[in-house]
């Protein structure tokens, strides 16, 4: 049942591109459950993968708000209805109170919970390891009445015109042929980048060059770009490092046009699987949970973690990423041999 006049606000300016992604299938979801398209408060980083989305109708960038009353002051003159906080924070729970936003939906179980006038159980710290986060995150959809159907369940990356000419031209900059494949061997920490075993990385880039026959972009962040260039150094094969170079779309455009993308746990999996094209996503870490982070796309296989980490160890605290350096190489490409000789699923 649609609610006549609801003007909703989709919060999801905490966490990363990922999680800013993974919150669209639930935008969908409220878009057709309130015959309206959402408003959406997200971080200057992520929020312009969300240009063109189907569900959203602004996007506001929570760098921009200013502090404190004002800032509630400044979303409630919108006048929203509801509101849905996708990633909980004690400030964006008092930012939405503060705007009289009547209904606030967000996570339960916190000490600023009593902010929110709907409030979710967040399944995964019940233990739930197994169900995706888009279907975690809907949860905070179907709070408001919202019926998923299996069209929801897909990540929306939509590439203009515009994204293709940045990608034509970062490409032509660094004499990219138009049969390339791409390695994102980052994943957004400065500190655990420094940490990651590149010459392992550039060992799989080899291979993956080899095999498939193209050149080897390496891609990453302006902040990434250190190690980045760090695996180029190590590699036998010429290749193009282009992190830093592409703003999100562009680098969206780009991915859309490679062979295959080979991409550690992280947003520009995401979005690569997103565009369709063929991507292999590698989740060594055990506390990676590939049932909750795999990329959804038409094409997309995991390397799967075998390496017995210590127990504790985690992304934010593992001395030496040895699960990385323990990737066979030809185990890796294989599957991305296989993913780019497969056919399309229609």
């Amino acid at each position: 049942m649609m609610t006549e006049g609801a003007r909703v606000l989709a919060v999801c300016s905490g966490g990363g591109l990922g999680d800013l992604l993974a919150a669209t299938p639930a935008m969908c979801a409220l878009q057709r459950r309130f015959g309206t398209k959402l408003s959406v408060l997200a971080s200057a980083y992520a929020a312009p993968i969300l240009d063109g989305h189907p569900a959203v109708s602004e996007i506001i960038i929570a760098d921009s708000l200013p502090p404190g009353r004002a800032g509630a002051a400044a979303i409630a003159a919108r006048r929203f209805t509801h509101a849905v906080v996708f990633w909980s924070s004690a400030r964006v729970a008092a930012l939405i109170q503060r705007a009289r936003v009547p209904v606030r939906v967000g996570q339960s179980r916190r000490l600023y919970s009593w902010r929110y006038t709907k409030r979710v159980a967040v399944r995964t710290e019940a233990g739930d390891v197994t169900s995706h986060w888009t279907d975690v995150q809907m949860d905070y959809a179907r709070a408001l009445g919202a019926k998923p159907i299996s069209e929801d369940f897909r990540i929306i990356v939509d590439v203009r015109e515009r994204d293709a000419a940045e990608a034509q031209a970062v490409m032509q900059r660094y004499d990219i042929g138009p049969r390339f494949v791409v390695l994102h061997a980052a994943r957004g920490m400065s500190l655990q980048n420094r940490r990651l075993p590149r010459a392992s990385f550039a060992a799989i880039a080899d291979f993956l060059g080899e095999a498939l026959g193209a050149t080897v972009v390496l891609t990453g962040s302006a902040g990434e770009a250190e190690h980045v260039g760090g695996i180029g150094a190590l590699m036998r094969r010429p290749s193009a490092v282009i992190a830093g170079a592409t703003s999100i779309r562009g680098l969206a455009a780009l991915l859309a046009k490679a062979a295959v993308v080979v991409a550690l746990d992280s947003g520009p999996m995401h979005v690569a699987a997103a565009v369709g094209t063929p991507t292999v996503g590698i989740f060594a870490l055990r506390s990676d949970l590939p049932d909750r982070w795999r990329p959804l796309g038409p094409r997309v296989a995991l390397v799967l973690p075998s390496y017995p980490c210590p127990a504790g160890h985690r992304k934010e605290n593992c001395p030496d990423f040895a699960c990385y350096a323990a990737l066979s190489p030809s185990a890796v490409v294989a599957k991305a041999r296989q993913l780019a000789n497969a056919p399309v699923a229609l």
